[in-house]
Order: structure tokens, then sequence, then C-alpha cells
């Protein structure tokens, strides 16, 4: 008996619905099975900072499949600062950023150069004469140029993207007062990007700091990046390091910064994520290596595993954040947490030694955490 016009729509209705089950379903075990730059491809890369020993003992069995699989954008955390690169003058040491480089072409990922003038994790003799005396203004911009030529000039075509000046801002007072500025004066920063232009005209570059959320570090710089713009300098992104906590910053400051640099017609690096679960201590919330307090039990109060109250909180937190990055997708290039595991962030010692800390997205044993899931589950969430 031929199905009545009635029976043929609830059949074809019940069959679209188990067709989309069957898809939802399909799509579903698909995202477990691939990685965050898969998930995210249509928004911005997903990327990770790697440490040097990576790249100095033999292949990892566990990280080299998770590493290529969930992200498709890669920084070099310590071993192209000028401290390690090139701690004597005229000695440089390449075999490290040789193998980091080779990798990620290997792998076809977005490269990232860090970092080329900053005042921290730099050689004492860069900033003095022959004589133990300070560097006149005309030494200092000749070896400036000279190290940023030799770096960029090393792997021209090959990094994507360059950090070229990093946390030259003092929070509320304007240029930080380090060497580069006492010796060279405000124009250093200017230099430096020319410098770097010049060096790979292809390549993209960036200034990147700490708490860029602040509305007095954001107006500073925009007013600086207003000028520059006009007088044609090579500023064309902003590394907004991503140090969070649990309760800092607030979303709002955070959102009136992307928001703002966008608006400077600034692409958007989110250049060194990680979410800090921990106490703070005393007041501090910066990311100023130097800095560091005295050890004390209660700011280390999870040393035997993350309770699950806190890891809830953890979770909706980035959560938060990524709901914040998709919204502005258009403006920001990547997203890049700094480090792999929890036990190879640097958040475990600073800005105090021996506390343990659970930072990223994947835990001890490279296992993907719950806030790995939260983040991913961001996108059934849109279908």
């Amino acid at each position: 008996m031929p199905l009545s016009r009635r029976q043929f729509a609830a059949g074809a209705t019940a069959s679209a619905l188990l067709l989309s089950n069957l898809k939802l379903k399909a799509f579903a075990k698909a995202l477990e099975e691939t990685g965050l730059k898969d998930v995210f491809q249509d928004d911005f890369r997903i990327g990770a900072a790697l440490s040097s020993e990576r790249f100095e003992t033999k292949k990892d069995p566990i990280l080299e499949p998770l590493v290529s699989r969930e992200f498709n954008a890669i920084t070099l955390e310590n071993d192209m600062k000028w401290e390690r690169v090139q701690p004597k003058e005229n000695s440089w040491n390449w075999a490290i950023p040789d193998a980091f480089i080779e990798y990620g072409t290997q792998q076809n990922m977005y490269i990232c150069g860090h970092v080329l003038v900053w005042h921290s994790q730099i050689p004492e003799w860069v900033f003095k004469n022959s004589k133990g005396k300070p560097a006149s203004r005309k030494q200092l911009l000749e070896r400036m140029e000279k190290h940023i030529n030799t770096c960029v000039g090393r792997y021209k075509g090959r990094i994507d993207a360059w950090e070229v000046l990093n946390e030259a801002v003092d929070e509320d007072k304007g240029w930080r007062k380090s060497p580069w500025y006492q010796i060279i004066g405000e124009d250093y920063a200017e230099k430096a990007f020319r410098m770097a232009h010049n060096a790979d005209p292809s390549a993209h570059l960036y200034y990147n700091d700490y708490n860029m959320h602040s509305p007095d570090k954001r107006a500073f710089l925009l007013d600086y990046l207003k000028k520059q713009k006009k007088r044609g300098t090579p500023i064309q992104g902003i590394g907004m390091q991503g140090h969070v906590g649990l309760s800092y910053p607030e979303i709002h400051q955070f959102e009136a910064s992307l928001k703002a640099y966008a608006a400077a017609g600034m692409r958007i690096h989110i250049s060194e994520l990680e979410m800090d679960v921990l106490p703070a201590a005393w007041d501090f919330m910066g990311a100023e290596i130097s800095t560091s307090f005295e050890y004390s039990d209660e700011l280390n109060p999870y040393s035997k595993g993350l309770p699950a109250d806190i890891e809830k909180q953890m979770n909706e937190r980035y959560v938060q954040f990524f709901k914040l990055f998709l919204k502005y997708r258009e403006s920001i290039e990547r997203i890049t947490f700094w480090g792999v595991a929890d036990h190879e962030s640097w958040k475990n010692d600073f800005p105090v030694k021996g506390r343990t800390n659970y930072p990223l997205l994947f835990d001890r044993e490279y296992r993907r955490k719950p806030c790995y899931h939260a983040i991913k589950g961001l996108k059934k969430q849109a279908l």
C-alpha cells in the first residue's frame, strides 16, 4: 500500500533527524580525534612555545605527535633570546634555532621569532664599551642593527612573524627606563622595527607585552602606534601575552584592548597564554621575570593535585576567553600557549620558586585536560 502524504512527510522528517544525528555523532567523533588547530582552522592559528629540550634530545614519542596534531604555530621559548643566541659579541649559537626552524618548516607551521630587542635575558656587554662604561648611542645602535640583521637575515623568508620589541612600556609610567631607552632614547623602538623590516621586508612585525588589558598601557601604546603609523613605521601587530588567572584580568578590560588594537589596524597575537590557578603573590600580577617572592605553603596549596572546584573555575575561565577570541577572530592572527604541558610551564616557579601549577591544556603526562575539552566544546555548541 502506498504511503499517504502525511506518512511520507513523517518518514522524511524521521530520516532527516536520523541523518542529522548521525552527522552530529560523526562530527563529535572527528572533533575528538582532531587537534585544536583543525577545530579552529577557520578562526585563527593555535600555537605553542617549545623548549630547547625538544631540540637537544631524542624525539619524544608522545610530545612529537601531540605538537604536530594540536598546533600549527610555534615559538622557541628561550633560545632565540640575545643571551642564548649571542652570549658574547660576535659569538653565535645557532644549533637550537636552526633545528627549531627546520622542524617548523617540515611541519608547515607558522613560525614566530622571539625576541629581537628586550631589556631582560641580555648579556651585560651589549650595553658596555671596551672600558666597562656605558656604550655610546652610536655603538649601541650599531650592535642592535648587527644583531637584528644577523638573526632576521639568517632566517629571511622562513620566519613568518618577528617579535621585534618586548615589554618596553612600564605600566602607567610610559617607556621603561631600560638601557636601550637611557642610551639611545625613545626612538630605539622605531629604529628596531625599521631595521627588522629592512632585514626581511616580508616578515610580519609586532610589539609584545604583558598587562596589555591595562587602560593606561593601552592608551600609551595606541598614541604611540598612531604617531608611528603617520611616520610609516612597519609595526603591523600587537602581542598580548595573555598571562591570565582565575580572577584577573577583568574580561571587559581585555575585550576593550582587543577592540582598540584591532581598530588601530593591528593584527593581534595572543602570544603567551596560560591560566595561573594559584593564589597571587601579594598584589603582583605582572610578568617581569626579575621579580620573585619567598615560598610559603599558602602560595602552593595544590601540590598533590587540583581540586575539582578550582578545575571547574579554570574550565569556565578558558571558555570565557575563547568566546572572546572567537568574537574578534577577524583581527586575531594566532593564539599561542606558553608551553605544551603543565610540568614545563614557567608558572611553576614564577614568581615563587617551588610551586606546582596547572596552567596549560595538557597535564604532566601530556594528557588532554578538562579545560582542553571545554575549549573544543565551543565548536560543538556552534552547530
